[in-house]
């Protein structure tokens, strides 16, 4: 494991990021779950754990807020629900463990779902500002929900014996999507929902 962000920029004090996030925090399956995680690796330094209500599957990284108008935000949100009109709500399965050097996650299925989510938002944001906008990680767009970050360097090992590979498997309804500003350091958690699209075709 890696220092996350020894060497990540991040905005100041004052300045956003605006992110597509579908948040979680409020499913308790996917609560309970993230808790079960997360106490099983209470007794390592150097991790970071995601806060309850802040659980999410990051979407899609917008931009630096300074360069996306307030006006921009909300044509960006009317775009995306036009787009998204005719989605249904989505379940998903959470339970795989994977690891990464920067963050220990629970890997998001079935995938393809979620994919159509994330291309409307991505062509909401392009429509609106011309930024196509970025995923953090591989090119291709994999949908997790991070458990811990990790702030130091130490061996995976004991964390994946700790944790293991897998978590008993819960399902969590995916509904909406949400055009969040994330001020200032990541991990401040210092997160403002701009609004949100409902999935909700009938």
């Amino acid at each position: 494991m890696i220092n996350r962000w020894q060497n990540r920029e991040e905005p100041g004090p004052g300045q956003g990021t605006l992110y597509w996030h579908i948040l979680v925090g409020d499913h308790p399956e996917a609560r309970d779950l993230a808790r079960t995680a997360q106490e099983r690796l209470a007794g390592f330094h150097g991790l970071h754990m995601t806060p309850p209500e802040w659980l999410h599957i990051t979407t899609l990284v917008a931009g630096p807020t300074e360069e996306i108008t307030t006006d921009q935000q909300h044509q960006i949100l009317a775009t995306a629900s036009e787009l998204l009109a005719g989605v249904s709500p989505v379940t998903v399965t959470f339970g795989r463990i994977f690891y990464h050097p920067e963050a220990i996650a629970v890997a998001v299925e079935p995938t393809d779902p979620l994919r159509k989510i994330h291309n409307a938002v991505q062509t909401a944001t392009r429509k609106v500002t011309g930024r196509e906008g970025h995923t953090e990680g591989p090119t291709r767009w994999a949908p997790h929900m991070t458990l811990a970050y990790s702030e130091a360097e130490q061996p995976a090992g004991p964390l994946i014996i700790a944790l293991g590979r897998e978590l008993p498997a819960c399902e969590v309804a995916i509904n909406e999507v949400t055009l969040v500003d994330q001020r200032g350091s990541e991990r401040l958690w210092n997160w403002h929902p701009v609004g949100r699209v409902i999935l909700d075709r009938p």
